[in-house]
């Protein structure tokens, strides 16, 4: 079941901030990875003796469409090296992963799945022809175990038997042989029904589990769209369902949910684990390829130019492990953390807060968001993302120049040699849309292109700020696909150290963010205005960011989180004014790292 399949590496190539976006990336921890971080460097994946099982196949899940993206011949060499030792070290049965054959039994295999989806990504940048054999005997030998009971699911590959999906369905357009149906069957039925779970998730505990783990849910919204058609199922739209579950009751200003690191209600001051925005950011690009739902392009868009950015420095050498949407300083907790299930440094940016999950897993975003510009079906391509990229194959040259989300005016520039029906996705929000000057109130535009014909398309809307409600009686602002906080100006405290034969080095050291400007506002008028500034070479830049609001707002006896003086509180001690209106201006919440986002407006 798709509606709109992906392009390649090959075919589709970042341009404009985007581009800038990935280079930063591939300068910064995602691109050095196997050089700074025992996990990758050591892994027993390529012989080492450390950590075997999901982080090399997560790191390669990003850094390799990041390479090919680039066209970097020394990171497409460096993947290269990893590929080939994975390859060597399979078995004559089938089995890939580095654990000794009398291990299976106990060996978790979400690492399979992961492998496999790694690997098929490999294949389509690449086009290595070793690749679907190998894919095919993982997922034949993976079928074997399970039908024999030799293994079964447990514990995260239990969670997670979707993800094989990516793989299951690859291999299955090539063969059509119907063991991978039994196998996409035997996966269904061992693994977990989250539909079963949605209880548990509109009255978050302080209690670790898999079925409300955030980033098992960020994965699971894809479940259906990536295994009906394999299982032979009608397509129910079940994600939309358990979304709406899950806004409802865990739902944030900026399309994540709380997660920290298991779901954790509607607080401001409650995180969300950064692998649950790369993993939710690739469920809904799946979503919009199945159903051609525009409002999975646009939550997609969400996550992207907010939550994401966020949370990682602005040289992507350090990230967090959670975010949050009011977040006053991100230094370690003493005591308590004021997290549900995680630890005291879990907000501090650094080369792996908490825990080595996100170290390998956040590169995935940005180079998956590039490969979702364009989507095609037949001789219909449609520019799902309105981001700056271009679409090269034999047929079609597709040119997107824009600085949206900062900006809302884009060029299109179309050739192609054979006759195809070109479409362009518009954002729910646009106002005042034009097409070549010419005012039109659809949704998606449609552009019917004979062979040989040559075309520019000059497509412009506006975005009108606005307050949006927030439970407690809160608001945030919101303009387009950006959302805006009151940024909080801040300290850097530079924090160098091994720990369990791991170095946190500069640049890969920890930071922890002390603020140094107040915090306590309420917004006091309806002042929005727009200033724009011009997209820098940091994209969201946290010193210049690309486009910011003056509002009106009034200090207030805000107050702190019982036993907290680093956290303000969930809900304003007092809302009544305590001076005259000032006026803030606020940052993109991607560009703000110490932020208030859901404030009151009195």
């Amino acid at each position: 079941m798709n509606k709109w399949d992906f392009y390649t590496t090959n075919e589709i190539k970042p341009a404009g901030w985007l581009r800038r976006q990935l280079e930063i990336q591939a300068k910064g921890l995602s691109g050095n990875l196997d050089k700074i971080w025992p996990d990758i460097r050591n892994s027993a994946w390529i012989g080492g003796d450390k950590e075997g099982w999901e982080r090399v196949p997560y790191w390669l899940d990003g850094f390799i469409p990041l390479a090919y993206l680039l066209e970097n011949d020394d990171m497409i060499a460096r993947a290269k090296k990893y590929i080939d030792a994975i390859l060597a070290s399979q078995k004559t049965d089938g089995w890939i992963c580095p654990c000794a054959d009398n291990e299976r039994k106990t060996y978790d295999t979400w690492a399979v799945q992961l492998i496999a989806k790694t690997l098929t990504v490999y294949y389509q940048c690449s086009g290595d022809e070793r690749i679907p054999d190998v894919i095919y005997n993982v997922l034949k030998n993976y079928h074997n175990m399970l039908k024999s009971g030799e293994i079964t699911l447990f514990d995260w590959g239990k969670a997670r038997w979707f993800e094989a999906f990516i793989a299951i369905n690859f291999i299955y357009e090539r063969c059509k042989e119907d063991w991978l149906k039994d196998l996409a069957r035997i996966l269904k039925d061992q693994g977990l029904d989250y539909n079963e779970a949605t209880a548990l998730w509109k009255r978050p505990l302080n209690r670790w589990r898999f079925d409300t783990h955030i980033v098992n849910i960020g994965m699971m919204l894809k479940s259906e769209a990536v295994s009906c058609g394999m299982l032979n199922e009608e397509y129910t739209d079940n994600a939309e369902k358990l979304h709406k579950i899950l806004t409802e009751h865990n739902g944030t200003p900026v399309g994540i949910f709380t997660g920290d690191e298991c779901l954790s209600g509607l607080s401001p001051v409650q995180g969300t684990e950064l692998c649950a925005v790369a993993e939710q950011m690739y469920s809904y690009e799946h979503l919009f390829a199945a159903t051609g739902e525009s409002k999975w392009a646009e939550r997609l868009e969400m996550l992207a130019f907010n939550a994401l950015p966020a949370t990682i420095s602005d040289d992507m050498w350090t990230h967090q492990y959670d975010q949050l949407s009011n977040q006053i300083a991100c230094e370690k907790f003493p005591a308590k953390p004021i997290f549900r299930t995680n630890g005291g440094e879990s907000h501090l940016f650094g080369l792996e807060p908490n825990y080595g999950c996100c170290t390998a897993n956040f590169n995935q975003a940005w180079p998956k968001l590039a490969l979702s510009a364009f989507m095609h079906n037949g001789d219909t391509v449609i520019n799902a993302l309105l981001i700056p990229a271009e679409l090269k194959t034999a047929n079609e040259h597709i040119i997107l120049e824009t600085n949206y989300p900062f900006e809302n005016s884009f060029k299109y520039t179309v050739e192609v040699k054979e006759a195809i029906t070109f479409k362009i996705r518009i954002p729910s929000f646009a106002k005042n849309l034009t097409v070549n000057g010419e005012t039109t109130d659809e949704k998606e535009l449609s552009f019917d292109l004979i062979a040989g014909e040559k075309l520019e398309i000059n497509v412009a809307f506006d975005a009108t700020p606005e307050f949006i409600d927030r439970p407690h009686g809160l608001k945030s602002v919101k303009c387009g696909s950006l959302v805006f906080s009151v940024p909080i100006k801040h300290e850097k405290k530079m924090l160098e150290y091994e720990r369990d034969g791991v170095e946190r080095k500069f640049p890969y050291c920890d930071y922890e963010l002390i603020p140094v400007s107040d915090w306590n506002y309420a917004y006091s008028s309806n002042l929005l205005e727009v200033i724009k500034n011009g997209v820098a070479e940091v994209p969201f830049s946290s010193v210049n960011p690309p486009v910011m609001i003056k509002a009106g707002v009034k200090k207030i006896d805000w107050g702190y989180e019982d036993g907290y003086d680093t956290v303000c509180a969930k809900i304003p001690e007092s809302r009544e004014p305590m001076g005259d209106e000032e006026e803030v201006l606020l940052y993109p919440y991607g560009c703000a790292k110490l932020r208030m986002t859901e404030i009151p407006k009195i």
